[in-house]
């Protein structure tokens, strides 16, 4: 057994990617237009999963865009994805100049979520070692649900 990608439905394509590659830094693997099936599906890798994405077709996200109007609520009854990360509060202090409230800050120097523009709890966690704790993250108070 191999995994293979998770799949979320989004209601905006652009505002998804913004989240998801410009925020989280995932990157655009290939993406597939259903005319009859009115939606698009766009795959997305972490960049030390690239060329695994590419050649294994995994480990993928799939961003599921309906064409015709649907409401999705709930996201947080997904539970959530988690990435490992290289350093997390460079990573925080980057999704936070892209506009991305991060809910639960890494107070603890391993740990932060945010949520995608869909509700989807994205988990960042500190490769390795936490990192030593430090301002503004120490003090910052969590923010919504995670």
């Amino acid at each position: 057994m191999q995994y293979l990608h998770t799949m979320i439905r989004i209601k905006d394509i652009n505002t998804s990617l913004q989240f998801y590659c410009d925020g989280l830094g995932l990157r655009e693997v290939r993406r597939h237009e259903s005319e009859s099936g009115r939606f698009t599906l766009i795959f997305l890798a972490a960049p030390n999963d690239l060329e695994r994405a590419r050649d294994d077709k995994a480990p993928l996200i799939e961003l599921t865009y309906n064409w015709d109007p649907e409401t999705y609520s709930g996201g947080r009854n997904f539970g959530h994805l988690a990435y490992g990360v290289d350093h997390i509060y460079d990573l925080c202090q980057h999704l936070q100049s892209h506009g991305i409230t991060i809910a639960r800050p890494p107070r603890d120097g391993r740990m932060a979520f945010v949520r995608s523009p869909d509700g989807i709890s994205i988990e960042l966690l500190q490769r390795g070692e936490p990192l030593a704790p430090a301002e503004p993250w120490i003090s910052m108070p969590n923010t919504g649900t995670w």
